[in-house]
């Protein structure tokens, strides 16, 4: 008998490949080229679907040329538009950055470099599609032309606060808008999305959903249940996880990622998996017009990996200097959607070098104006911008008697 004592066990703890002061690390990363990627019919079985879940949908190379079949019929006035709303968008997320830096309110999240995804996507839904955000999908409101001075009213919760005081900031809501609230909660917005699409479906309804999560959300169990309903009832929506590498401060690997991509969980529910360059604008469109031709067309749900960086923190509080390297996203490999856009229009002979800079000013300007009439208002902790009066009012139709008993002793 042997007397050599068998290893001990060891518990493996995913970890980036570079920590601050790091160079960054991408070597080893391959994705197809752009146009490599076949686009199958919308009918075709999840089975059949499987290796769409390991590649990675490009349309635009890095030279703004676009290629292959996912190339998208977009007309050049909606790629404008396009790229308008992110320059809006970035400059949105710049203005109230700063602004939670002045004290101005108490929270915020941008988008950066994530700009493609929403943006890309409400021009591909219909505008009565319903959407299911998570927190970084600002860009649903701003391509609906949403009012920006609403948003702003909601992060500064002041007196023309649209939810009235009662949400963390930028966690808006707007039934009219096609956009539900939001919720801190992580993975909520899941489920509520398959039951919508369910209800849509069940009712004869001819609207769609979509829902929004990021990679880490995916170890939710609302996620996955969420996902068991939408394979089985074949519900008509499209569920996006927005792999932008980082959770607040753990890198995708924690939640999965190291193992294998995100669009693989598709499979095990029987759910068509498409992984897409969440920076590649057209590849965005191209595949949630895909997903929604399927939903419509009363073939279930897809599920969209969206390939992508978070450029800046996960929200103000959060410092990303502490846990990767400071220029980490300036070597991402696959670019900046917006400058992406811009080339790939350049090169259709469709913009310019100066129309990019006048669209910027015009953004900055926009943003501005919105900014001066929300703080006309008043930012947060304004004297009297919601009365403790409030705080019983739309909760119920018909008040309980406990609640008037209260809001009396208040004297309210």
């Amino acid at each position: 008998m042997s007397s050599r004592k068998p290893n001990a066990l060891d518990l493996h703890v995913p970890a980036p490949r570079a920590r601050p002061g790091d160079k960054p690390d991408f070597s080893g990363w391959r994705f197809p080229e752009p146009g490599d990627t076949p686009r199958p019919d919308v009918a075709a079985s999840a089975v059949e679907l499987r290796d769409f879940a390991y590649g990675l949908i490009r349309v635009l190379d890095m030279q703004g040329n676009a290629l292959g079949p996912w190339t998208p019929e977009i007309a050049p006035e909606t790629l404008r538009r396009g790229l308008k709303y992110m320059l809006v968008t970035r400059a949105f997320d710049d203005r109230m950055y700063r602004a939670q830096r002045q004290g101005k309110t108490s929270f915020y999240m941008q988008s950066f470099g994530e700009e493609a995804v929403s943006i890309a996507q409400a021009l591909a839904l219909n505008p009565d599609d319903m959407c299911f955000p998570s927190y970084r999908q600002q860009g649903l409101l701003i391509a609906r032309d949403y009012p920006l001075v609403e948003m702003m009213n909601q992060i500064y919760s002041n007196a023309r606060d649209p939810v009235k005081g009662r949400q963390l900031p930028v966690m808006y809501s707007s039934k009219k808008d096609g956009f539900f609230t939001i919720s801190g909660n992580l993975a909520t917005q899941a489920p509520q999305a398959v039951g919508w699409a369910m209800a849509s479906a069940y009712s004869g309804d001819l609207r769609i959903a979509s829902t929004w999560l990021g990679e880490g959300s995916t170890a939710e169990g609302d996620f996955h249940a969420a996902m068991t309903f939408a394979g089985v009832y074949r519900a008509p929506v499209i569920i996006n996880v927005v792999n932008n590498q980082w959770a607040i401060s753990s890198f995708q690997g924690i939640a999965g990622g190291e193992n294998t991509t995100f669009a693989a969980r598709g499979v095990g529910y029987g759910i068509p998996p498409l992984r897409v360059d969440g920076n590649d604008f057209l590849a965005v469109y191209a595949v949630t017009r895909w997903a929604a031709e399927r939903a419509r067309a009363n073939l279930g749900p897809t599920l969209i990996e969206h390939f992508t960086y978070r450029a800046g923190a996960h929200s103000t509080s959060d410092d990303p200097s502490r846990y990767r390297p400071a220029d980490e996203g300036r070597a991402w490999p696959l670019g900046d959607p917006v400058e992406r856009l811009k080339q790939h229009l350049i090169a259709l002979g469709e913009w310019s070098e100066e129309q990019h800079r006048q669209a910027q000013e015009e953004a900055l300007e926009q943003v501005r104006a919105a900014g001066r009439e929300a703080e006309k208002v008043g930012v947060l902790g304004a004297d009297g911008a919601h009365p403790p009066s409030s705080m019983f009012e739309d909760v119920y139709k018909d008040m309980p008697w406990h609640l008037r008993q209260q809001r009396d002793e208040l004297g309210a």
